[in-house]
């Protein structure tokens, strides 16, 4: 049976359907997105005959997809990936994350399929102290720890890319799952205040989606069952961030789980990270948004 299908999970959420965008460009394979709608969108579909799209959750892989023998890859990213939000919902972040992603694992080792998982930057501050800060890094981590054993035991083959706060075309800008400069964008667009949880210092790296999903496919494409980065050389606060949109600004309490700074590893486990940048500037892309409203492109 010819492998000709990739499998995205969260292909109608952010990261996922940018995803699908850039493989339908690079490669002749047919795509099938999973995802369970929770803050993926139908909006975020892309309009091809190559693209299939599921509505269901991950923790039914094998009764959602009847033909692995297709199958080449699967780029895991339908995760729940919301450090807050997992305290408000620490069931849907387990049975996501954690039963989830245990049958997306299992999926693939069966059927000797390649996976391309996302971990997440949340994980890796403060030397490896932060991967129990939230229910959210502890999945995640755990799942990274689970992978090296699988490639110890069963000699299992996988990639993964550590993502910095993706931003960008389709990113989620209101409801509980939304990202920060999600959020700041929808603000200033409808003249409201900017939400600055407190105390406003805490930096991130904020890597654009186009540079994200490009070390993905790089990653995909080179093969090397390698642990990757993408992130960005510059640093900013929040407050700093917030200021960019010259808007006025709200503080909101602390809260639980906030990391106070974004850090770069060169080992997690007992894997190198093969860091990448992206090219795109985060001040760069909020001057050329403000610009455009300011010229009414967004009324």
């Amino acid at each position: 049976m010819k492998k000709n299908v990739i499998v995205v999970t969260g292909g109608a959420g952010f990261v996922g359907s940018n995803l699908i965008n850039l493989l339908i460009k690079k490669t002749k394979f047919k795509l099938i997105s999973i995802d369970n709608y929770s803050s993926g969108s139908k909006k975020n579909h892309i309009k091809s005959n190559r693209v299939k799209y599921i509505k269901g959750e991950t923790k039914n892989i094998f009764q959602l997809l009847k033909k692995p023998g297709k199958i080449v890859s699967i780029f895991h990213f339908g995760e729940f990936a919301r450090i807050y939000q997992s305290f408000l919902n620490m069931n849907e972040c387990i049975s996501s994350n954690t039963v989830g992603s245990n049958e997306v694992f299992n999926f693939c080792l069966k059927n000797k399929i390649k996976l391309i998982y996302s971990a997440t930057s949340a994980s890796l501050g403060n030397r490896g102290n932060d991967k129990n800060l939230s229910p959210y890094a502890f999945t995640k981590s755990k799942n990274l720890e689970l992978l090296e054993n699988l490639k110890k035991w069963f000699k299992f083959r996988y990639e993964v890319i550590y993502f910095y706060n993706v931003y960008g075309p389709n990113q989620i800008c209101e409801g509980k799952m939304a990202t920060v400069i999600g959020i700041f964008e929808n603000c200033y667009k409808k003249n409201k205040p900017l939400p600055v949880v407190k105390p406003g210092n805490q930096t991130r790296r904020f890597t654009h989606i186009n540079d994200t999903v490009e070390v993905c496919y790089m990653a995909w494409k080179k093969n090397l069952c390698r642990h990757y980065s993408i992130a960005n050389h510059k640093t900013y606060s929040i407050l700093e961030i917030a200021k960019m949109f010259n808007s006025k600004i709200k503080f909101l309490p602390k809260r639980p789980g906030e990391r106070y700074a974004s850090a770069l590893t060169n080992m997690n486990l007992s894997n190198k990270v093969y860091k990448y940048f992206g090219k795109i500037n985060l001040k760069t892309y909020i001057e050329n948004l403000t610009n455009k409203f300011s010229q009414g492109f967004f009324q």
